[in-house]
């Protein structure tokens, strides 16, 4: 039976029950007292309480069968005015379920549980459609970046068998640094799935100790490119990944070395805790940068112009640890890393010029 069925027999029997009562109400308490037999002698007819059970009776059937009509027939408008709301939803999620993710319920009037339950439904079909865009958005982009080095290597190998005489060491090294970069947006797009997954297990993490490993690891790096890095901090603890966590800090300080000053640029890191959050912040000199600018950084595959040197870096000077920056991706596997630890990353241009970069993580 469906719902709307039950409700209608469980109005019309909750209206026969009480209609029931009430006609024994009416039995018990006021014919009881009325005698047997009549105590008067002849003159004026004087009912007695079996006349009167014999004109009750037949009146007490007919209203309960009213009664039951009505219930019925009421019992049926009510339920289909109480589930109109239910039925739009189920209306709705049959075309959520064919695709389409675009159509709302925005059911109107007061604030109920159909209306509290619809509101909830708009919302998560709101961000259903927004994580769709976002990964067909993803994959177009993801395909677009590994399809370009896997056409370099063709039109590489291409020129080198119709020219024999080509310089192969020239062609092994374009070669090395064209497969550099499709192992570098691989394990990118690997990393960026895990951390969308939430695939670990929370451990204590004091985000001091995985900033000044960072450091130290990009020092090498930082000089290179002649960046001055000035770590600094107070224990922070948090929970998560330490190995997503020091991806996090990695990238956050090889980004602010790759984007800075071509010379005599700084980078700031440092660790704070503060009530109910520990926080990491990273900061860095280099060009001035818009807030339009800074608000589109974190979205996967964007690069600012000044990436362009870190795209013509040699990958061998760090081929340690992957740079996401060249393809993209950087503070895109910071932001989904974040994320997935309950946390929040700000960006705010520096005055100056430069990148601030802020996050802030549950404290533990």
């Amino acid at each position: 039976m469906s719902v709307r069925l039950k409700l209608t027999l469980s109005y019309a029997g909750f209206l026969m029950v009480a209609g029931g009562l009430l006609l024994a109400t009416v039995w018990v308490f006021l014919l009881r007292y009325v005698p047997d037999r009549s105590s008067f002698g002849p003159g004026p007819f004087n009912p007695t309480r079996s006349d009167l059970a014999d004109a009750f009776t037949p009146r007490a059937v007919q209203a309960l069968a009213f009664l039951l009509v009505l219930g019925l027939v009421g019992g049926w408008f009510l339920s289909g005015r109480m589930l109109a709301p239910l039925t739009r939803i189920t209306r709705a999620t049959r075309r959520a379920a064919t695709g389409s993710l675009s159509h709302r319920i925005e059911l109107e009037g007061r604030r109920d549980e159909f209306r509290e339950l619809a509101d909830s439904f708009d919302a998560m079909l709101a961000r259903l459609e927004a994580h769709v865009a976002e990964q067909q958005r993803f994959a177009a982009n993801a395909s677009h970046e590994l399809r370009t080095p896997l056409a370099i290597t063709q039109t590489l190998l291409d020129v080198a068998r119709r020219d024999p005489d080509r310089d192969v060491g020239e062609l092994l090294d374009r070669l090395q640094v064209v497969n550099t970069r499709a192992i570098d947006l691989t394990e990118a797009l690997l990393l960026l799935s895990r951390a969308d997954q939430r695939s670990f297990s929370p451990e204590p993490v004091d985000l001091s100790l995985l900033a000044e490993d960072a450091t130290e690891t990009l020092l090498p790096l930082a000089v290179r490119y002649g960046v001055t890095l000035e770590p600094s901090g107070d224990p922070a603890a948090t929970a998560g990944s330490p190995t997503l966590l020091l991806q996090m800090a990695t990238n956050l300080v090889h980004n602010a070395i790759v984007h800075n000053l071509p010379d005599h640029g700084t980078v700031w890191v440092s660790t704070r805790a503060e009530p109910g959050a520990a926080v990491l912040a990273v900061e860095n000199t280099g060009e001035e940068l818009s807030p339009q600018l800074v608000s589109t950084l974190v979205e996967p595959f964007r690069r600012g112009a000044d990436r362009l040197r870190a795209d013509h870096s040699d990958p061998s000077d760090h081929s340690d640890h992957p740079d996401h920056s060249r393809v993209g991706l950087g503070l895109a596997i910071v932001d989904r890393i974040v994320q997935a630890h309950d946390g929040t990353l700000t960006l705010e241009p520096r005055r100056g010029g430069g990148l601030r970069v802020t996050v802030r993580l549950p404290a533990a």
